[in-house]
């Protein structure tokens, strides 16, 4: 599953009026937009969305407490639920106070879901795993002005013992290249500057289109037919997937980022076993060599779980000692999270406070290891695309900020100064590409 789970994507200002509180993956942030275009071209300023997450327990304790806030401060809005959560289980969602109408993944993606009408039903939840197709939807970026998310894929087929989002999904599906690529051209031609590429399990894109093309193919003809698009960057991917086609743009694709995460959750074999993960901790060290023969300067992150059941002392370490071993660089650390349904949560359980000090400990090793390379950047020069007047990232996703006002949308030469906490400090040298 796409990284960057349980976070809260805030509406700005200009949209509170067509609010859209979006918990979890950047996919869902994606689908908020969706949403929120809808609204907007259906002329609804009395409604609120709240795009929940199933990830885990905490990420749904979160989505209710926003519920009731949002209903003390707005009255007489309506509020409806989206998302993960809502579609796994709609009817807890709809009998929760405050709450006026449960939407499914499939549903909110449906301009016709946001219509004034008063015909819709409390609940308009399909079943998720008859869906078999993928419309493509077209926005105009989420993250500022420069960079902008596409979605590639959906839903997943893979049973991983930890994880419920493929109720809440459905199984994989593409959009088609050509309609990829007719949204990548319409983001650069609005200024967008860098594009990434996400979904649920993005590595299996493709096996289900004509042809059968893999994600490095897609990626490859999309980068053929965009000649114009300076920067191509991936969201999560599962090490399992990674195709030639990938590696060989790693290799010789300089507008691919050098900017990857890996779906990795463990570093000890007998834990990816109860996981169902389908690598072992050799393949992924065998993977991560291959990488870096093929691209030195490649950035790698890492999703792990924490506390996963019938975990020891002695496999967490041999998590720890991943993090060394493959230099791993960026974490997204998850104290492992019971989800009702799913085999790991009938499995023999860590106490949640070992969870939490695992956690903590991990998330202790990767601040370590991000001051390393942050302080390795010193006096070096990197490529800074910005996205603010004062602030841009580097090729491997390094926020780098400046003393004075730059034009966001410039690539810059820049010479990295000094570190402010997690943050580069830089000077621009020369403008590189418009």
């Amino acid at each position: 599953m796409d990284s960057q789970r349980d976070t809260n994507d805030r509406p700005s200002a200009e949209s509170d009026r067509l609010r859209v509180e979006t918990f979890g993956c950047r996919l869902n942030a994606w689908e908020s937009e969706v949403v929120r275009g809808h609204l907007k071209d259906s002329g609804r300023n009395d409604v609120i969305v709240v795009n929940t997450c199933a990830v885990t327990a905490e990420a749904e304790r979160q989505a209710r407490q926003s519920i009731r806030r949002l209903r003390r401060d707005a009255p007489e809005a309506e509020i409806v639920v989206t998302g993960c959560a809502a579609q796994i289980d709609p009817g807890k969602w709809a009998a929760l106070p405050g709450v006026d109408r449960v939407v499914g993944n499939e549903e909110k993606m449906r301009a016709e879901t946001w219509s004034g009408s008063e015909d819709h039903a409390v609940v308009e939840a399909g079943d998720i795993m008859s869906v078999t197709e993928t419309a493509g939807h077209l926005v105009d970026g989420i993250d500022g002005r420069v960079r902008a998310f596409v979605q590639v894929q959906q839903g997943c087929d893979h049973r991983c013992t930890f994880c419920i989002i493929p109720y809440g999904r459905g199984n994989s599906r593409s959009v088609p290249i050509g309609e990829v690529v007719r949204q990548v051209r319409h983001l650069v031609s609005h200024g967008h500057r860098e594009v990434v590429l996400t979904g649920v399990d993005i590595t299996s894109y493709g096996g289900d289109l004509p042809g059968q093309p893999s994600l490095g193919q897609m990626m490859r003809r999309l980068l053929a037919q965009v000649p114009e698009l300076p920067r191509l960057r991936l969201s999560s991917i599962d090490m399992v997937e990674i195709d030639d086609d990938l590696l060989g743009l790693l290799a010789h694709e300089p507008r691919l980022m050098p900017h990857l995460h890996l779906s990795l959750q463990s570093g000890d074999d007998m834990i990816l076993k109860r996981m169902k993960r389908r690598h072992s901790a050799g393949d992924a060290e065998a993977l991560v060599d291959e990488i870096r023969r093929r691209r030195p300067d490649v950035v790698l992150g890492a999703d792990l779980i924490a506390g996963f059941p019938t975990e020891t002392d002695v496999m967490f370490e041999n998590t720890l000692a991943a993090v060394d071993r493959l230099g791993l660089t960026h974490l997204h650390v998850f104290p492992y999270s019971e989800r009702p349904g799913t085999p790991a949560a009938r499995m023999p359980a860590v106490p949640v406070p070992v969870r939490k000090d695992r956690a903590a400990a991990l998330r202790a090793r990767g601040a370590e290891r991000l001051q390393d390379w942050l302080t390795r950047r010193i006096g070096r020069r990197e490529r800074v695309l910005l996205e603010t007047p004062r602030m841009g990232r580097t090729e491997g996703f390094a926020p780098v900020t400046f003393a004075s006002d730059q034009t966001p949308g410039q690539i810059l030469d820049t010479v990295i100064e000094a570190i402010d906490g997690d943050t580069l400090v830089g000077k621009p040298v020369e403008r590189v590409a418009a």
